[in-house]
């Protein structure tokens, strides 16, 4: 009986004994986390001339405003700190800095931009802090072997032009293509995707290739260049004021190519809306996520969903614009990381739940597409599918379209 009796005692010290140690090894912190609060940081275009996505931060922030109210993440909650970089690569570098060192977040969320995002991940990286769901998708911000605190969100931009090159090989074979991009690692993966593509082809089918800088007030000299050099297809690689401009010029010059029009630019308030809802009719690109404008989803749950949280946390928003969409499905999947550490809210943790996503989906992904990483895949979005702009909205067409290849 003595010797049950100390058993029993010895198994009871050990589970306390266990409980304490594990409780003890579950909270750990890094700076920005604590018991209470866990601190994020980001920049976005505010002002400058990308300040169409400056919509994303504030649903970003509307979002985190309702996870707060819900309770937080494990009884934390959610500060998030925003600054202006006005699409400034120096401004972006200063107020990233001030983030790490000032603020001390726990991690940098969607910095907003290729230009900014590039000229702040070697210091992200030298100091370990994660670049997390960068909205970009150059592809040096999928690079887990080189960069592996940066993490890209958007699909990549080699793999989109790749697939815009293999459309145009099935569907418009004989086409002079155009190559309207911008002059950063943007334009440029676009350009390198849309030559993958259209493979020994490329040489022959591509007559023209114009860059622009962002600052460029215009882009009509450009377009010319490219309409006298007989192309009849023309591909833009661009964000929505040059896009909403190329748009407009095409339509005034009467020039009908097949026009071809990255991810980045297809909002129809920012871009097709601002250039001429007529003008924009037939342009074409791809998505990933539900449009708020397509009838298809209006007895869809996660787009009741959407209206619901644009209606109570961001009623000055424009609860059809693709980029509120972006910003509400990216914050969902920050909380589903965040929450997914658990007590374990250090640097090197967050970036292990990020890189182990199975078959995650968002309120707003289409059907069939589902977030999937691993240590070696940094890429969250790699499906996608064709879209036709009607004249007022988006319509789908076409299979899913899988991307398993490298990413350039």
């Amino acid at each position: 009986m003595n010797k049950g009796f100390f058993r029993l005692v010895a198994g009871s010290a050990l589970v306390i004994a266990l409980s304490a140690s594990s409780a003890f090894a579950q909270k750990k912190y890094d700076p920005g986390a604590s018991d209470s609060e866990i601190k994020i940081g980001q920049t976005v275009p505010f002002s400058g001339p990308a300040s169409a996505y400056a919509t994303i931060g504030r649903a970003q922030a509307a979002y985190i405003n309702m996870i707060n109210d819900q309770g937080g993440i494990n009884g934390r909650k959610i500060k998030l700190i925003q600054y202006d970089d006005a699409y400034s690569p120096p401004k972006a570098v200063e107020q990233v800095r001030k983030l790490v060192e000032d603020d001390e977040v726990l991690l940098t969320f969607q910095i907003i931009g290729t230009p900014s995002n590039a000229a702040v991940q070697k210091y992200l990286n030298a100091k370990k802090v994660p670049q997390l769901f960068a909205a970009t998708g150059a592809s040096k911000f999928t690079d887990p072997k080189n960069f592996p605190w940066t993490m890209g969100y958007n699909p990549n931009y080699f793999v989109e032009g790749r697939i815009y090159g293999q459309y145009i090989l099935k569907e418009h074979p004989n086409a002079k293509v155009g190559v309207l991009y911008q002059n950063d690692d943007l334009g440029k993966d676009y350009l390198n995707g849309i030559k993958a593509g259209l493979g020994n082809k490329a040489a022959t089918m591509i007559v023209a290739e114009a860059s622009y800088e962002v600052s460029d007030p215009t882009i009509d000299s450009q377009i010319l260049k490219i309409r006298s050099a007989g192309a009849d297809l023309l591909f833009s690689a661009s964000t929505p004021k040059p896009a909403a401009q190329a748009i407009k010029k095409l339509y005034e010059l009467d020039w009908h190519p097949v026009h071809i029009l990255d991810i980045n630019a297809t909002s129809v308030g920012a871009v097709m809306k601002p250039a001429g809802l007529e003008a924009s009719k037939g342009v074409i690109s791809v998505n990933y996520g539900k449009d708020p404008l397509d009838p298809t989803w209006k007895d869809d749950p996660g787009m009741k969903k959407y209206f619901d949280f644009m209606a109570k946390y961001y009623p000055e928003g424009d609860k059809n614009s693709n980029f509120n969409v972006y910003g509400y499905s990216t914050t969902e999947l920050l909380v589903h990381v965040l929450q997914m550490c658990g007590d374990n809210l250090t640097r090197e943790n967050v970036m292990k739940q990020a890189s182990s996503l199975k078959d995650v989906t968002g309120d707003l992904a289409l059907p069939g597409i589902k977030a999937n990483t691993s240590p070696t895949d940094y890429r969250v979005n790699k499906q996608l599918q064709m879209m036709r702009f009607n004249g007022e909205r988006w319509e789908l067409f076409g299979p899913i379209l899988e991307d398993t290849g490298a990413t350039g």
